[in-house]
Order: C-alpha cells, then sequence, then structure tokens
C-alpha cells in the first residue's frame, strides 16, 4: 500500500509564491490590469519576460536536458495560484503549462527549449471551451501546408508559434506570422480569444495530435484549478478586509451573523478548492488517479470560484459595482474559466464514467 499524499506546500513551493507574489505586487497592479484591458493590447509582456527570462517560471515543467527546470506540476500550481490572485494578463497556463505539455508529447526539442528559455510564446488551437479526450476541429493538411478557420483560441495574438492539430492526426507547428489571427469579443479581457485562419500556411509536424492534446488539455483542466483557487482566496480575502473597515449603525458590517455565515460558508468551500486543486496537481506530478484527481477539482474549481467572485461583487457593496474596483476582473475571469478545459458539468459526466456511477 502506497503511503498517502503530502498535500501540504513545500518549502520550495512556498518560496515560489513568495517571490511571484512580491513581483506581481511590484508589476501587476489592478489599475494597470484594467487599463491594458481598455487599450485592446491586454498582454503584459514586459511582466511576461520578467517570469520567464528572468525567473525561469516557464521552464518549470521542461526537462533540464531541453533547457528547464526539471520541477513538477506542483511548482507551476503555486504560479498559477498567485497569477489567479493577481487576474496577471500572461499566456502561463496557455503556453508555459498547455502548450509545453503538448510539445513534451512530441518530438520538438527545439521549440520546448524556446518556451522554457521565454524565448518564444506558444498556444495550442484547439478552443478553451474543450474539454479533455473532447472532439474539436482541425485543420486541413494539403501539400505541406495547412488549411482552416479554428475559433476561441486563448492567447493567440501573443503566440509566436500555433500548434496546430490537423485532419491527418498530426500535430503542426505554424508560425503565427503566416495565419490569419483576428480577436473574438471576449469575457475576460485579461485571456482574450481569437479566430486563427489558415491560408496555405506552412506546416512542420512534430507529433501525433490525439495523444498530444488530450496531455495538454488535462494538464490544462487540472492547473486550472489552481488559478481558480487563487482568485476565489483573493476574493474572499479582500471581501473580508472590506467589511472589517465598511460600517453601518456605527458597526463594522463584518459584525452583523447574517454576513458572518455567508462568509464561513465561502470559507469552507474554498478550503475544499484547495484540497481539490492540490490533490490534482500532484496527480499530474505522479501519475496516479490522474483523471479521477483531475475531474474532481474541475468539478468544484469552477462553482466556487463563481460563487466566490460573485459574493465579492455583492458584499462589496456600491463600490463593488464601479469599473475602477478590480472585483469585475475576478467575476469575469471566474466565469470565462468556468467553461475552460470542460464545463464542471462535463468533467463531472467524465468522472462517472471513471469510476463506473454513469446516471440511469
Amino acid at each position: 500500500m502506497s503511503a498517502p499524499t503530502d498535500l501540504l506546500y513545500s518549502e520550495e513551493e512556498e518560496a515560489v509564491r513568495a517571490a511571484v507574489r512580491d513581483l506581481l505586487g511590484d508589476h501587476c497592479d489592478a489599475a494597470g490590469v484594467i487599463a491594458r484591458g481598455e487599450s485592446g493590447a491586454p498582454h503584459d509582456l514586459t511582466l511576461w519576460k520578467v517570469l520567464t527570462e528572468d525567473m525561469g517560471l516557464a521552464g518549470l515543467l521542461v526537462p533540464e536536458e531541453h533547457g528547464g527546470q526539471g520541477a513538477t506540476h506542483r511548482e507551476a500550481a503555486v504560479v498559477l495560484e498567485e497569477l489567479g490572485r493577481a487576474v496577471a494578463p500572461v499566456p502561463y497556463l496557455t503556453s508555459a503549462v498547455v502548450a509545453t505539455e503538448a510539445l513534451l508529447a512530441c518530438d520538438a526539442a527545439d521549440l520546448l527549449a524556446e518556451l522554457a528559455g521565454g524565448r518564444r510564446i506558444s498556444v495550442l488551437a484547439v478552443g478553451l471551451h474543450t474539454a479533455p479526450g473532447a472532439g474539436h476541429p482541425t485543420a486541413r493538411i494539403a501539400g505541406g501546408a495547412l488549411h482552416g478557420e479554428l475559433t476561441g483560441i486563448a492567447d493567440a495574438a501573443a503566440a509566436g508559434v500555433l500548434l496546430v492539430p490537423a485532419d491527418d492526426g498530426g500535430l503542426y507547428a505554424v508560425e503565427s506570422g503566416a495565419a490569419t489571427v483576428t480577436p473574438q469579443v471576449s469575457l475576460d479581457l485579461t485571456r482574450p480569444l481569437a479566430t486563427v485562419v489558415l491560408d496555405g500556411a506552412p506546416a512542420r509536424r512534430i507529433g501525433d495530435a490525439a495523444p498530444a492534446v488530450r496531455r495538454a488539455l488535462r494538464a490544462g483542466a487540472g492547473l486550472l484549478a489552481s488559478e481558480q483557487l487563487g482568485l476565489a482566496d483573493w476574493t474572499l480575502t479582500e471581501t473580508v478586509r472590506y467589511l472589517k473597515e465598511r460600517k453601518q449603525f456605527n458597526r463594522p458590517v463584518g459584525g452583523f451573523q447574517a454576513l458572518k455565515h455567508r462568509l464561513a460558508h465561502l470559507w469552507l468551500e474554498v478550503a475544499h478548492l484547495r484540497a481539490a486543486a492540490r490533490n490534482a496537481a500532484d496527480a499530474l506530478t505522479t501519475g496516479q488517479d490522474t483523471d479521477v484527481a483531475v475531474a474532481v477539482a474541475q468539478a468544484y474549481a469552477a462553482p466556487v470560484a463563481v460563487h466566490a467572485a460573485e459574493e465579492a461583487l455583492q458584499l462589496h457593496g456600491g463600490i463593488g459595482m464601479t469599473w475602477e474596483h478590480p472585483v469585475h476582473l475576478y467575476l469575469k475571469r471566474a466565469k470565462a474559466d468556468s467553461i475552460a478545459y470542460g464545463t464542471a458539468g462535463a468533467h463531472r459526466e467524465a468522472l462517472a464514467a471513471l469510476v463506473d456511477l454513469r446516471a440511469p
């Protein structure tokens, strides 16, 4: 019988957290994130450069022989917690996790090294809403070139390399300059979506699409739960702080019994989410019961993150409804994350099949 998994944060993970939180505190203020969203160029590439080239965090999942850090999904999960707390507009989940996992399943050492060093950004050209194992549109390959239109591609505007699944079963690397990337209207301004049109784009086959895409989407779904945890934790902490300061009838609003009950219920939800997210990250690291752990985490994470953001908006009262207050960033990210890499319902169905408890 194997020893029970330790889901507590290690000293190394806490050190990563402290470094990332300090960096985001200096370079990712809410006013700046809101301004970037309004500008139409939401990605903070200066922050991305510090995270990747200076701190080496883009290479956490890449083995050392390919220029990475040779760390685990647990460390990457801690980074995503902190990025979720700041709603940071950087393509970490899409490039350093999803695209990297796809490349790890292929023969593309050169691209892996470029991603690990922060020299390139890559995204998997599969709609953000796609769950692990679900079907998705593919491009048409003809004469070594790709044709077709793919929609809902997250962070495509920031990518230098697109990883495109094709109808011959291959996964192809395409330079973004060879494709037409058109922004789509996105609820979450910090993780914009785009339509990618390929009209005879030169492409290099790097591996088989099916295993690479499944591996990438599973890692994306599992570690998305850590981003949702960071988001929920920030909204809970900020709401408690605000209710301690806000007074009504000469009393702190947080002292009212009804609000105490709401906050206590939310605290329990966030604590449970932490356990589910940590378990998913650990399962991705060890390879034990990974599909089950990821399905459990995503079945639980999305409703909690949305609930936490909705409670923050309501309990901040009038100030929470303003554009200047950052709570709307968290609500939009939570809503967008609730359909990313599969809805909670899709993951519940997957979990039921995995444990042989399908609905009658």
